[in-house]
């Protein structure tokens, strides 16, 4: 089985401002592979910053999502499920981006490591600086290669401790 967790950086308000991307594959619970990118978004405008201290100076020469997304290609086309944490925002992200640059949304269907969390450990809150400090597993929160390289670890640990991660699967999306 092949899982894929993503972590959007947005820039503004707008699900289709994604300004970094981290991807990191789990093959046989095992992490395989891992990367991220920064991202030009449509505008200018960043509110975000001071979130994940990304501004405009840093991605006005960076390639746009679609550009991204395809060099990904070859980690994300097999997988059987991608997984995010808080997974209907990276989702929302995903697909507004896919639409603007005129790319097919990836079919596998999508987890959530906040769902994972909660039903497997019953930990409240579930936020990933929590989950993440819990389980031990380092986190340079709002980092997209942090974020992904996390939520894949909960992941994997969750499947190595026997936790059906089928269960924490999303339904259909409202906005397709």
């Amino acid at each position: 089985m092949k899982i894929v967790a993503l972590d959007f950086e947005t820039a503004d308000y707008g699900a289709d401002s994604a300004c970094a991307l981290g991807i990191v594959s789990i093959e046989g619970g095992q992490i395989t592979y891992a990367t991220s990118r920064l991202i030009r978004p449509p505008r200018k405008q960043f509110v975000f910053t001071y979130i994940h201290g990304i501004t405009w100076d840093d991605v006005k020469s960076e390639a746009e999502f679609g550009e991204v997304w395809d060099s990904f290609g070859e980690h994300w086309r097999d997988a059987d499920y991608l997984v995010a944490h808080n997974a209907p925002f990276d989702r929302k992200v995903l697909f507004s981006c896919c639409a603007k640059a005129g790319r097919p949304m990836p079919p596998a269907p999508f987890l959530c490591t906040v769902r994972i969390a909660r039903a497997h450990w019953k930990f409240k809150p579930a936020n990933l600086a929590y989950v993440s400090e819990q389980l031990g597993i380092a986190l340079k929160h709002h980092d997209a290669a942090s974020d992904a390289m996390a939520c894949a670890s909960i992941t994997a640990q969750a499947m190595l401790e026997g936790y059906r991660i089928e269960s924490a699967m999303l339904g259909p999306p409202s906005y397709a």
